[in-house]
């Protein structure tokens, strides 16, 4: 699968059918300009000529089983391959209109209800004009297909608000760093949190409102890892080199641990005819010491916090602090952009599996090259950690 496909959307480029354009097609919806489905519910807000953005929800058309697999975690709780999550996604209808981020619309509102529910909604659909059979494709949000002007919607039942839910996005004194902290530790889905962040729902009052989708992923994945670690960085550190691997729809993910305060880098390689390589593997790199980063990932960009936060997680759930590197590759399998959810997941199995303890980073880094393609010499030329462990001066020096 030659990497230019999905840049240029369909159009032929690369001289080849589209494999990806062709799941849309074989699997689009019939067109209708009014249809009920269940919404996941799933909620997308555009950034393009912000304030003034594309809004709107993705709904089946036809199969209301689809809506119950609209995340990353579900995908990866059922072991989805690219193929199947492209076909469940060229069932989806993305019904959609420009609204102002501060303004108040019908639709806006129906919206905003869907994002507050934890389970699929009953909606009624009516559309402008029938859906065109398309995609827009990107490294941080899930494919949207077959997009159409949406003239309005209407539930067709309560939605299923949780208590929790329902105070913090009630609670107009609350700053949305608390809410998410506190919707976090109750068990609400990130993905869920991402919906409430994005459209409009949490933070004061004069704070509240829409934030782009891409915006409120890395926002959510960044505010909660940075919470975790704020207590982390006081924990005890690990005392043995620990190593974790995993891997989903091509990506292998390797995390490596190593005695020491925390800090963290995370190197991707994008393996030649993988989404968005070009002909040669390229490998970015971002990387942040005790005291954090203050600017943003714009190598690894969001692929970075959503590999913080599994990092976080593990972190906080055996209450150690290490110094970890990351290392994500990125197979041609991955022939389709399905989201950074993706990546994050991709971490999460990682650390689900079983570790290998290791007396010298040597033979951990031995180990991981049984499972990569690329030279493990390249990872150690690229990476700040491998080059400056041991090298950096104690956080004790510092007091």
């Amino acid at each position: 699968m030659d990497g230019l496909c999905i840049k240029c959307k369909g159009k032929g480029f690369c001289g080849k059918p589209c494999q990806i354009l062709r799941r849309f097609v074989d699997n689009a919806p019939k067109p209708r300009l009014h249809f009920s489905g269940k919404s996941a519910p799933e909620l997308f807000v555009g950034r393009i000529g912000y304030p003034y953005i594309n809004s709107g929800i993705l709904a089946p058309s036809e199969n209301d089983n689809i809506s119950n697999f609209a995340t990353a975690e579900e995908w990866s709780t059922n072991n989805f391959s690219v193929e199947n999550i492209l076909r469940l996604r060229g069932q989806l209808v993305y019904g959609k209109a420009k609204i102002n981020i501060k303004s108040e619309s019908k639709l806006k509102k129906v919206t905003q209800e869907l994002a507050l529910s934890s389970r699929p909604v009953s909606t009624e659909f009516f559309l402008k004009k029938k859906p065109s059979i398309g995609f827009t494709s990107d490294s941080v949000f899930r494919p949207m297909t077959n997009p159409a002007p949406i003239r309005k919607a209407v539930l067709e039942e309560n939605p299923q608000v949780s208590k929790k839910v329902d105070y913090l996005t009630s609670d107009y004194d609350v700053r949305a760093t608390t809410a998410l902290e506190e919707l976090y530790k109750s068990n609400i889905r990130v993905d869920h949190l991402q919906k409430l962040l994005s459209i409009g729902l949490l933070g004061t009052k004069v704070k509240r409102k829409m934030v782009p989708t891409r915006w409120s992923i890395t926002a959510t994945d960044d505010t909660i890892s940075k919470q975790q670690l704020e207590k982390i960085k006081y924990y005890p550190e690990i005392n043995q080199i620990t190593l974790f691997s995993g891997n989903f729809v091509g990506n292998y993910v390797e995390a490596l641990l190593l005695p020491g305060n925390f800090s963290f880098e995370a190197i991707e390689a994008w393996i030649s005819g993988s989404t968005f390589s070009s002909n040669k593997t390229e490998l970015s790199q971002d990387y942040e010491g005790f005291f954090g980063r203050k600017t943003y990932a714009s190598n690894v960009t969001g692929g970075y916090y959503a590999m913080r936060l599994p990092t976080t997680e593990y972190l906080e759930k055996i209450k150690r602090q290490a110094t970890i590197l990351i290392f994500r590759e990125i197979r041609p399998e991955y022939y389709a952009p399905l989201g950074v959810g993706i990546v994050r997941e991709t971490t999460r199995r990682a650390f689900a599996n079983q570790p290998r303890y290791f007396d010298s980073i040597e033979d951990a880094l031995k180990n991981i090259q049984t499972r990569i393609k690329i030279s493990i010499e390249q990872i150690k030329e690229k990476s700040w950690i491998l080059n400056n462990y041991k090298k950096q001066k104690n956080l004790k020096e510092f007091f």
